[in-house]
């Protein structure tokens, strides 16, 4: 089978969720038989200024690259606002990305061209063009739900509004293209359910995130030292910034009351300066880290602030895989097929977290228990390989059907 992947940013390195959800599927396609190709916008964002591959992208046959200028514009955004069109989706509807996709469909056969998130919707009306591939969109995310949560969270007013009529513009194009498509993979059934009560009436395969466990086997050591807390993610995503920014101002403080001796360890991408520079009392503040596993695996507690977002967490899973205990708000565990106090603690309010970091301190070095849970959670509901072989099965049956129509 011959599948061409359609993304908008270069997948690597692998220190997203976006990024990491993309490698895990196309490498265990490419395990698995499958020539899996790759037209990548190189956004002024994500830029790969690379001349050859990096070794962890030697799954794909081949890989081509579109660059991108795609920085935000507010002479393009009040353009968009007068046009009544979105802003989110212009930004990535590129003449010079509709050519390179003629260019390469117009070369050779492909049997599914695979949109990876909503963004790519603008280039299906291109590939029925020029191909009789199956499209597949898969889901990330509820892109103009991860909006409105955000927009309910601004309290300037001008903002706010500015912010919720892009988000209503966003959610009309979503709308608009649900029934575009020959496969929708949702991340989660509730995503599912979701997008049919906007009105999407096709074929849907629910296709959770499958994680390569790059990191290796999971670490215990951390759990007989003393307990610590840390936050790692990519900090120019709105809803990872937002929910960081709350969890210092509204929750840290109570922790730190209850547990003075307790530190909390920042880490991420595009940390911007305010929390660069940012002194409070046993907050430490890390930056971008070398390594993201060996961040993770040296403290116990993962915390996961969200509060808005949607689809699944990436990060959650990653620390699952190590053994980590996550204390996350319910909204960062959509999707995510683990139980409260088995797995993993579920967390919405300040008084939650201080009592969940509470109930972790009270178990001691049992708290291990609760790491080793979460790691057999997660290579029994999100191994990456298991989820492809699933994937296929329904391509195999997609096919067959356009055939036999």
């Amino acid at each position: 089978m011959k599948i061409l992947l359609l993304t908008k940013k270069f997948p690597y390195p692998l220190k997203d969720g976006e990024s990491q959800a993309i490698h895990g599927l196309s490498k265990s396609l490419s395990e698995l038989g499958c020539e899996v190709c790759l037209l990548a916008m190189n956004t002024s964002k994500h830029f790969f200024a690379g001349s050859t591959l990096p070794e962890q992208m030697s799954h794909y046959r081949e890989v081509r690259t579109v660059n991108v200028d795609n920085t935000i514009s507010a002479f393009d955004a009040l353009g968009n606002l007068l046009r009544g069109t979105s802003y989110h989706i212009s930004r990535f509807d590129l003449p010079a990305y509709h050519d390179s996709l003629t260019e390469w469909l117009l070369e050779e056969t492909f049997d599914v061209v695979q949109l990876e998130t909503l963004y790519l919707s603008p280039y299906v009306n291109t590939i029925r063009k020029h191909s009789e591939a199956q499209v597949v969109m898969r889901s990330h995310n509820v892109e103009h739900e991860i909006w409105e949560r955000c927009s309910a969270n601004i309290s300037f007013a001008p903002k706010r509004w500015y912010l919720q009529h892009l988000t209503a513009q966003l959610k009309e194009y979503e709308q608009q293209q649900l029934n575009q498509y020959d496969l929708l993979l949702p991340i989660t059934r509730r995503d599912e359910s979701y997008f049919k009560t906007l009105g999407f009436r096709g074929e849907s395969y629910v296709l959770p995130i499958g994680l390569e466990t790059t990191c290796g086997e999971p670490r215990y050591d951390s759990y007989a030292r003393p307990l610590s807390l840390h936050f790692i993610g990519s900090l120019d995503w709105m809803p990872n910034l937002e929910g960081l920014q709350w969890f210092l101002n509204d929750v840290w403080p109570g922790i730190h009351r209850r547990f003075p001796d307790l530190k909390f360890h920042v880490a991420g991408r595009n940390m911007p300066p305010s929390l660069q520079e940012l002194r409070m009392k046993n907050v430490i503040i890390h930056g971008e880290v070398e390594s993201s596993c060996d961040f993770v695996a040296a403290h116990s507690i993962s915390i996961v602030p969200l509060l808005s977002g949607g689809g699944m967490r990436a990060k959650i899973l990653e620390a699952m895989s190590l053994g980590r205990v996550v204390i996350s708000t319910s909204i960062g565990l959509e999707g995510i097929d683990a139980k409260h106090r088995r797995d993993l603690f579920v967390a919405d309010t300040p008084t939650q977290f201080v009592e969940a970091i509470a109930d972790c301190s009270r178990r001691g070095r049992k708290l291990e228990r609760i790491g080793r849970a979460a790691a057999i959670r997660f290579h029994k509901k999100y191994d990456r390989r298991v989820l492809a072989e699933k994937l296929l099965v329904r391509y195999h049956k997609l096919m067959r059907a356009a055939v036999e129509a």
